[in-house]
């Protein structure tokens, strides 16, 4: 008895296979007395027919690998509810580090520049989660001025992402001064250090700062890549503070290339699809590599049963190009032009 979930249902398949076999050939020589009789003088089906003895073995075979693997493998829980306890997954990480320094809030940016720079990186993270399967994601926001703090930490709940990025004054929450982007990546990199390897992304939401030359925070190995955002024109700047604010692009590029990530300008587009599947790790994933033997097993299982369903009509309809009975012949006519049929009729009638 083979009690290895991997090795059990080949054992199966290997079986069917056999008997699956042993029973075309014993069939074969069974109906081989009444080939004529099914197939008309040749005594030979259509080309195509002459080949649904293997499709049959083999369809038997993949079903009952096909079930068994089904039977013996690890059932698929759905959680209709949406609420799973953590024994139950092991979610990936999205941290957004979010400059929340009072030039977020000018106006100056999005396609018409009509929107607050706030506002805009708000837009954006909206349309990152739509396309993000956030039922595998947990989301850590950590805000960043004159310091850094962390807002929410593995939270599964979008809407209060959507707060955090909406009109919360959280500048009020530090010290005036300058923006310290370098504290909210160390506090980021705190947070993520615990985390499996591999397992997050980082999002840098910001209109720029000036940067050290060194002593740039390093990520941990959970850290699988990091993605920096800039919001603002990086054109025409507004005034605060007795000073010119715009989108810091050159900053911004030196800090995803020191972190070795990628630099996006979100002020007029919104993160490419390719983007977001490069930065969460899916950019290599094809739709195959995507489906566990669970997804091959069902897949294989409706296929073989399909054909077995339908193979028994196909032979009934094309099986054989014989086709037995009397055909319908025009009468005769006699000698002398007219039928037999016509005769009784002019006896009756006489």
């Amino acid at each position: 008895m083979v009690n290895d979930p991997d090795l059990a249902p080949l054992a199966l398949a290997g079986l069917v296979l056999f008997l699956a076999g042993i029973a075309e050939w014993i069939h074969s020589r069974r109906i081989a007395h009444v080939a004529r009789l099914a197939f008309g003088p040749s005594g030979k089906p259509t080309p195509w027919a002459r080949g649904a003895p293997v499709l049959r073995v083999l369809a038997f075979t993949a079903l009952a690998w096909g079930l068994a693997t089904l039977a013996l493998g690890e059932p698929k829980r759905y959680d209709l509810s949406g609420e799973r306890s953590r024994a139950e997954r092991d979610p990936e990480h999205v941290l957004l580090v979010l400059d929340v320094s009072p030039s977020m809030r000018l106006v100056d940016a999005g396609p018409d520049k009509k929107q607050s720079r706030m506002m805009r990186a708000r837009d954006l993270m909206e349309s990152f989660f739509d396309r993000v399967p956030m039922e595998e994601n947990r989301v850590t926001v950590v805000a960043t001025y004159n310091g850094a703090k962390p807002v929410v930490v593995d939270t599964a709940d979008v809407e209060v992402i959507r707060h955090i990025l909406g009109e919360l004054p959280m500048h009020w929450a530090f010290p005036t001064g300058k923006t310290k982007i370098f504290d909210g990546l160390e506090e980021a990199a705190r947070i993520a250090k615990p985390w499996n390897p591999g397992s997050t992304t980082v999002i840098v939401l910001s209109d720029g700062d000036t940067v050290p030359a060194t002593g740039i925070p390093r990520m941990p190995a959970s850290v699988r890549s990091v993605l920096v955002v800039g919001v603002g024109d990086s054109q025409v700047g507004k005034f605060i503070d007795g000073r010119q604010s715009r989108q810091d692009v050159p900053t911004l590029k030196q800090i995803a290339a020191r972190l070795g990530g990628t630099y996006h300008d979100g002020n007029a587009f919104h993160i490419g699809s390719g983007l977001i599947a490069s930065a969460m790790g899916r950019e290599d994933e094809d739709v195959f590599e995507r489906l566990s033997r669970r997804e091959y097993a069902l897949i294989v299982s409706a296929s073989s049963a399909v054909i077995l369903a339908f193979l028994p009509i196909l032979l009934m309809a094309f099986g054989t190009r014989w086709r037995p009975g009397t055909s319908k012949r025009p009468v005769a006519p006699n000698s002398r032009g007219k039928t037999a049929g016509n005769r009784g009729a002019v006896a009756a009638i006489g």
